[in-house]
């Protein structure tokens, strides 16, 4: 099966019925037990950064931890900053490889968000940077305690769609979908559990 082939029968599987958009979610994309044992070992042995932001003047640390792994060319920047990756480790690398076979489709750099609580979010945003190309494709896998995923389109204020992101679960966005829509993890009071989102690209054009 080529490529195309491969994405295409995931899209048609699991596909979001969302207009100039190509998504698809897999709620059990992973096993329990293989996702507690992922969501452990990488809380443990990423070596965590949280950089700092300048909005409104102000020079602000981002609410949530982060760290970029990926191929030596794969430099990404976003939020204002050149990313630099970290070389792959063993278990980044067995995750890509099942994620390659899975959907057909190259990817070479992987973003690592972890949101300690409720109150580590991700503001509205497209993943729509030069180097992703011009259709990115972000395939993203989350780990630990669910959270909220908005979707609203570009220009526009109303959430149009939301979904619950769980344990072991896979989204993959393609097409022009960051080209038409931004998404967000907000801000929630709700007790919930630390939550750690693998989000794999394909560096298209490197830095």
């Amino acid at each position: 099966m080529d490529g195309s082939a491969a994405q295409g029968g995931l899209f048609e599987q699991a596909a979001l019925q969302l207009p100039d958009a190509e998504l698809s979610y897999q709620p059990d994309w992973l096993d329990r037990a293989t996702a507690d044992d992922w969501l452990q070992r990488l809380v443990e042995q990423t070596p965590w950064q949280q950089p700092e932001v300048v909005l409104f003047g102000r020079q602000l640390p981002v609410p949530r931890l982060v760290a970029w792994y990926g191929d030596s060319d794969a430099r990404y920047r976003y939020s204002g900053m050149t990313h630099q990756p970290l070389p792959w480790t063993p278990l980044l690398a067995e995750i890509r490889q099942r994620l390659i076979d899975s959907l057909g489709q190259p990817l070479n750099g992987v973003l690592l968000n972890y949101y300690r609580d409720g109150q580590d979010s991700m503001g509205w945003h497209s993943d729509d940077e030069r180097e992703l190309g011009a259709e990115p494709l972000v395939a993203s896998l989350s780990l630990g305690g669910e959270r909220r995923f908005d979707l609203r389109r570009k220009g526009g204020t109303r959430i149009e769609h939301s979904l619950q992101l769980a344990h072991g679960s896979l989204l993959v966005m393609g097409g022009q979908t960051q080209h038409h829509w931004q998404h967000q993890v907000a801000k929630t009071r709700k007790p919930c559990a630390p939550r750690l989102n693998l989000t794999f690209r394909l560096i298209r054009t490197p830095l």
